[in-house]
C-alpha cells in the first residue's frame, strides 16, 4: 500500500479498506468508479503529503484526529455529526465544520447515508461484505440528486443536472461506536481526495 514517506503512517489503519476488492464483484459498480477505488492508495499518499506539509496546524490536527484509529465492526446507525475534509485541488487542506449526517439499516450488511445539511449534499449505501464496506452514492447540491447512484449514465462522469449530480464511491470504516470515516478517492469537483469524519 502507501511505501512513501508520511503517508506511511496512516497505511495500517486504511491499509484493511483499500483492500476489499472482493466486495466490488457483488454490487453493480460503474467502471469509472472501480477505477478510482482501485487506485485510491496511490492518490491518497499524494493528497495526504501535500496536507501535511501545507495544511494550516489546526486543519491537520482534525485531519489526523479522522485519520487515527483500525476500522473494526461496521454499525453506524444513527444520527451523526460530519465534517468534510477535502486534500488537494484547489488547496492542499481545506476542514469544515460540522454539517449532520443520518445512517440507517436497510437490510442486514447495507445501510443507507445521508449527509443532511450543509451546501453539499451526499446520499447512497453502504454495503459491507468479508469485513470491507464499499459506499456507493452521489454528491450533489441545491435542486439535486438528479438521480440516485444506479440511475446515473454508466460511463459519462459529467455532472448532471439538477443539482451537479455527480458519483461518490468509497470506503466506510468504522474506529468504534463514536467514530467513523468515508474515504472518498477521487472526487469529481474541487480536490483529489475527500474524508467524511463521523462522530456523535
Amino acid at each position: 500500500m502507501f511505501r512513501s514517506g508520511l503517508a506511511t503512517m496512516f497505511a495500517t489503519g486504511l491499509a484493511a479498506t483499500f483492500s476489499g476488492m472482493p466486495l466490488w464483484a457483488e454490487v453493480s459498480i460503474r467502471a469509472p468508479d472501480r477505477a478510482r477505488l482501485e487506485t485510491a492508495d496511490a492518490t491518497f499518499g499524494t493528497a495526504l503529503r501535500a496536507a501535511l506539509a501545507e495544511g494550516a496546524p489546526a486543519d491537520v490536527a482534525v485531519l489526523v484526529e479522522a485519520l487515527a484509529g483500525a476500522p473494526g465492526p461496521v454499525a453506524p446507525a444513527g444520527d451523526w455529526n460530519c465534517r468534510v475534509l477535502k486534500l488537494g485541488g484547489l488547496l492542499p487542506l481545506t476542514v469544515y465544520t460540522d454539517f449532520r449526517c443520518r445512517i440507517v439499516v436497510v437490510e442486514p450488511g447495507i445501510w443507507e447515508l445521508e449527509k443532511l445539511t450543509g451546501s453539499q449534499r451526499v446520499a447512497g449505501r453502504i454495503h459491507q461484505e468479508d469485513g470491507a464496506a464499499t459506499f456507493l452514492g452521489v454528491g450533489y447540491v441545491t435542486g439535486g440528486p438528479a438521480a440516485d447512484y444506479q440511475g446515473l449514465p454508466p460511463l459519462d462522469q459529467t455532472p448532471v443536472e439538477p443539482g451537479q449530480t455527480t458519483a461518490n464511491v468509497g470506503f466506510f470504516e468504522q474506529m468504534g461506536p463514536d467514530r467513523a470515516r468515508l474515504l472518498f478517492p477521487q472526487p469529481l469537483l474541487e480536490s483529489e481526495f475527500d474524508i467524511l469524519y463521523l462522530t456523535r
